[in-house]
């Protein structure tokens, strides 16, 4: 029977949100020119527009560098064009791929490494695991010497896309070793502190994107339902707001690492659903980023005196319990030190933070850290949740200064408290 085509120019738009596509710069290459003439200035811009060249910095003055990213797709025809026009270029980058990978290691771990190296005598960086990914997972110490000192552990980015925690935890390094005004919060109250605990996911939310497919349709057969199709695209519109660890799974990769921990697991706000984002994992302490934490708590949990899980968003001061209602044993305490933390950071920029327990302000969870480190014997334990920015996730460079000062006042009001409190 003969085939009847029928034009349709359909557009159909197929998700790939729930797997992400892994969108490489491999092969991508930065050419820098230097416009020397209008008509050389006038050539790049006509560039600007196709989606194969990405201009670092823009065409504006003459005799200024341009650089400029180029697919591997056109650089053939861009090399071409440049040595027909007999404008000089140089290539800065071979492949972008490799400055970009691994931000963490060579970004974060290396800011850690630069303190142990100029301050030793108050700081000390170690690898208390690895991710299943391999990558380190990274604990600064900070500290005046002695021992048996009262300890304020911190831990950010246990979920990945919460893109403010790790400024957070650094701007509080910052301030405790490099701004000479705040020796004294090091002198008998010791801080360790885990910048990203979740890396794998902390990488791949930097960068995979959220994409769709176009496929454009030119006909179909009635009887045979065939599809022709004239163009096949991948288009990428931002960054996946990741969770999870980067675990394999059967169905879904990623665990939940906050409902990993042995604190009523797999109960009340946790799923054993591979895709879903609270998935506990297949069993306690699955997961490689939540072994390295109870290790390390657990044998050093005489001197840990307070321990902060810092998140995004929601501006809240969250402590015990987070899988029921039921009050704490020290209620009182916590509340009164969740309000101290609250009234400091209202102080700086008028931003206004809840108290309040994790089931009743925030929603069921079980399995998280918070929960697992007051059962062991931690009384003084919180959940932060730092302001949104841009969609929630995503806060706008303009915001994370103000987010970081005004959360150095809070840990300013805690540390003032175990330091009066555990200090004899």
């Amino acid at each position: 029977m003969k085939m009847k085509l029928y034009a349709l120019n359909l557009v159909v738009f197929i998700s790939l949100i729930s797997t992400g596509y892994t969108f490489s710069y491999d092969g991508y290459k930065v050419y820098q020119v230097i416009p020397k003439t209008t008509d050389v200035a006038k050539l790049l811009k006509t560039f600007e527009n196709n989606e194969h060249f990405d201009f670092w910095s823009d065409v504006r003055f003459l005799n200024i560098p341009v650089d400029i990213m180029v697919s591997p797709f056109a650089q053939h025809l861009f090399e071409a064009v440049m040595e027909k026009e007999n404008i000089k270029y140089t290539t800065t980058v071979n492949n972008v791929e490799d400055i970009i990978v691994s931000r963490i290691e060579k970004n974060i771990n290396a800011y850690l490494e630069r303190l142990a190296t100029d301050y030793p005598d108050i700081v000390k960086t170690e690898v208390i695991g690895r991710s299943f990914e391999g990558r380190n997972l990274t604990l600064i110490r900070i500290s005046s010497g002695g021992s048996n000192k009262p300890t304020i552990f911190a831990e950010a980015a246990i979920h990945a896309r919460e893109w403010i925690a790790p400024p957070v935890a650094l701007y509080v390094i910052n301030q405790l070793v490099e701004n000479p005004e705040n020796a004294n919060m090091i002198q008998h109250v010791d801080w360790a502190i885990i910048p990203v605990l979740n890396p794998d996911g902390y990488e791949y939310t930097h960068t995979t994107l959220e994409c769709f497919l176009s496929l454009i349709t030119v006909g179909h057969s009635t009887d045979r339902q065939l599809f022709v199709f004239k163009s096949l695209t991948i288009n990428c519109f931002r960054l996946v707001f990741w969770r999870k660890t980067r675990t394999p799974g059967s169905i879904c990769d990623g665990v939940d690492a906050n409902r990993n921990f042995d604190a009523v697991w797999n109960a009340r706000g946790a799923s054993i659903w591979q895709c879903d984002l609270t998935y506990a994992g297949f069993r306690v302490f699955s997961e490689l980023e939540t072994q390295a934490v109870r290790n390390y708590v657990l044998s050093h949990k005489q001197d840990i005196k307070l321990f902060l899980d810092i998140h995004s968003f929601g501006r809240w001061f969250l402590y015990p319990w987070a899988y029921t209602n039921d009050d704490v044993d020290n209620l009182d305490e916590l509340r009164y030190l969740g309000q101290l933390f609250s009234d400091a950071i209202y102080s700086v920029n008028g931003t206004v933070y809840t108290v309040d327990s994790f089931a009743s302000g925030l929603y069921y969870a079980s399995g998280t850290s918070v929960d697992w480190v007051k059962k062991n014997g931690i009384n003084l334990a919180y959940t932060i949740e730092l302001p949104p920015g841009g969609s929630g996730f995503d806060p706008p460079p303009t915001s994370i200064q103000p987010v970081v000062e005004e959360t150095w006042a809070g840990f300013k009001a805690l540390h003032n408290y175990i330091q009066t409190n555990f200090v004899h």
